[in-house]
């Protein structure tokens, strides 16, 4: 296919932030690798089925290589291939047959499901490449309006000597919550309904800490026997919030939802900590 410069203009962009920043121009990506030795910016259409372009990112700066996409906009899907050394022994695992999700993706496509074609090396003889092409399985991100109206957000700021800390699974704590609508047990806007915060404030609370809330996968083994991963220990990407633990009340996507979820709990005095793996 041709190459996305010949028809969007690919220019060097800048190497910060990472992720992909939408500029109401066009899109700058940024993604680190210390030792690959080129970097491709995949584009897909708007199912994440098709690649559709294909090119190498031409700015590099120390170990971030960069591109900026002019015309890219919020919804774009997209993915890298880098190409790279093979040295297995070294933890060098170039492979430009698999597609990578962006480490710093704000929001992901996809239904992950394991596949051979995901592993870098062949099955059956571990010191080989796999050159099996994973594009069409593979979870992809896609480019987000990062801006949100907070409102007048304030974080409480209260002072660790005065901190009275809480544990708590997103899910697990709303889930069997009598007093929190139905519709809303086990989920963002649940945690930020009044009964909870009404249980949290009864208890003297001032801060919440989260179990995992980043989007994470199910180990393989699990996956296997129709079951899932509850506690969100195995972490794709950090900046994306789980969407199993989203309501889609109010016709929120799971981002806003989260980001709805702090702004609630800020107002009510209780500062939200994430554990992050």
């Amino acid at each position: 296919s041709a190459s996305v410069s010949e028809h969007s203009g690919l220019t060097q962009g800048k190497p910060w932030p990472l992720g992909a920043t939408w500029d109401g121009h066009g899109v700058n990506f940024a993604v680190v690798s210390a030792h690959a030795k080129s970097l491709e910016l995949c584009l897909f259409d708007a199912q994440g089925q098709s690649e559709v372009s294909r090119t190498p990112l031409p700015g590099r700066t120390h170990d971030v290589w960069h591109g900026h996409l002019e015309g890219a906009a919020p919804g774009s899907i997209y993915g890298y291939r880098a190409d790279g050394p093979w040295r297995a022994g070294r933890g060098q695992r170039f492979n430009a047959h698999k597609l990578l999700l962006d480490p710093s993706a704000r929001d992901i496509v996809g239904q992950f499901e394991w596949r051979d074609e995901h592993f870098g090396a062949d099955r059956h003889h571990a010191h080989h490449r796999d050159a099996r092409d994973n594009a069409a399985f593979a979870l992809k991100a896609r480019v987000v309006d990062d801006a949100y109206d907070w409102g007048g957000d304030v974080h409480p700021h209260t002072p660790l000597s005065q901190t009275v800390l809480y544990e708590l699974h997103v899910k697990g704590f709303s889930k069997l919550h009598a007093e929190i609508p139905e519709a809303l047990r086990g989920s963002y806007a649940g945690l930020a309904s009044d009964a909870a915060i009404a249980h949290l404030r009864r208890l003297g609370i001032t801060a919440v800490n989260l179990l995992p809330v980043q989007m994470h996968l199910d180990e393989q083994r699990l996956s296997r026997l129709g079951l899932s991963n509850y506690w969100g220990y195995n972490t794709i990407g950090f900046f994306c919030t789980e969407p199993r633990l989203a309501s889609g009340a109010s016709g929120l996507n799971p981002r806003d939802e989260f980001r709805a979820m702090v702004k609630r709990l800020h107002r009510a005095g209780i500062e939200v900590i994430l554990d992050v793996v």
